[in-house]
């Protein structure tokens, strides 16, 4: 058990959660919230993000790319803890169960589910596997980007209420910020192997000043969204509370300016819970 909870990655799972909290945040806020929806999107989102980690570890190995040497957190397959042919299953079952669930969510929502739930999964596959991998390509900013923020945000808001709105998608492209910016972080760590693999991230082809600029605007732009919300809209006043995490995103860009290597695990660790305590903010913002 210990070495499947390691290839889940736990805490990358603040990205896969925090859009559904804030989108179910923003339907409550317009009074359409229903608990079963909620967790059913829940249960989906986790399990296509294992499913999607799965994948990386097994796709990551059978390429080279996770070596020896590598600076982050063991590889369980790699490592020979889990055989490549079990982690192949155990991607495949976590996808299987998602559909199961997303059976309910399609009853919800509709056909436009059906393509989101697709796409997810097809774009957690092809992330590190097939023959054009989009993260051996510097296309895993924009796949995170989307997938974690523009499609998540504004697609539990539309289970919810079975509409889209402007304020959804500016949330979703908040989300999207800041769960890249986890990827950033992982990427500038690796950088140096990745080269030696042939992995072009962005870190890679652009070289490590552009991602820690990069991160920093990441951490950063998602604070205009509360200022947004509080000059548009009337009696929002409580959406400022996220500002309060401001200071943990400069602390953190310190660190990220500062630190190097195997160092740079701890600001991975940071990063996401920073994800999930923005998210906690301003969706009590919302609620309140």
């Amino acid at each position: 058990m210990k070495n499947w909870l390691l290839a889940a990655r736990l805490k990358t799972l603040p990205a896969a959660i925090s859009p559904v909290i804030l989108g179910s945040a923003l339907a409550y806020h317009d009074g359409s919230f229903y608990l079963i929806i909620c967790a059913m999107t829940f249960m989906a989102a986790v399990l296509i993000q294992i499913g999607t980690n799965f994948a990386n570890d097994v796709f990551d190995f059978e390429k080279g790319t996770d070596r020896e040497d590598r600076l982050g957190p063991a590889r369980v397959t790699q490592s020979g803890l889990i055989s490549a042919k079990k982690m192949k299953q155990a991607m495949w079952l976590a996808f299987t169960i998602a559909i199961c669930v997303g059976f309910y969510l399609v009853f919800i929502g509709g056909w436009p589910i059906v393509l989101i739930g697709l796409a997810s999964i097809a774009a957690g596959i092809a992330y590190t596997g097939g023959p054009y991998p989009l993260g051996y390509h510097g296309l895993g900013d924009m796949f995170v980007f989307i997938f974690f923020g523009l499609i998540a945000v504004p697609g539990t808001y539309y289970l919810q209420t079975g509409t889209i709105n402007e304020l959804s998608l500016w949330m979703g492209a908040a989300m999207g910020m800041l769960s890249t910016a986890i990827l950033v972080v992982n990427n500038l760590r690796d950088a140096d192997t990745d080269t030696i693999s042939g992995k072009k991230t962005l870190a890679v082809r652009f070289g490590k000043k552009f991602s820690k600029i990069q991160y920093s605007f990441l951490l950063l732009i998602p604070f205009l969204l509360p200022l947004y919300i509080w000059y548009n809209f009337e009696n929002e006043l409580s959406v400022l509370i996220t500002i309060f995490a401001l200071p943990i995103s400069f602390h953190l860009i310190i660190q990220i300016l500062s630190r190097r290597g195997s160092d740079l695990n701890l600001v991975l660790s940071r990063t996401a819970r920073f994800l999930f305590i923005f998210t906690v903010l301003l969706s009590t913002g919302l609620i309140i």
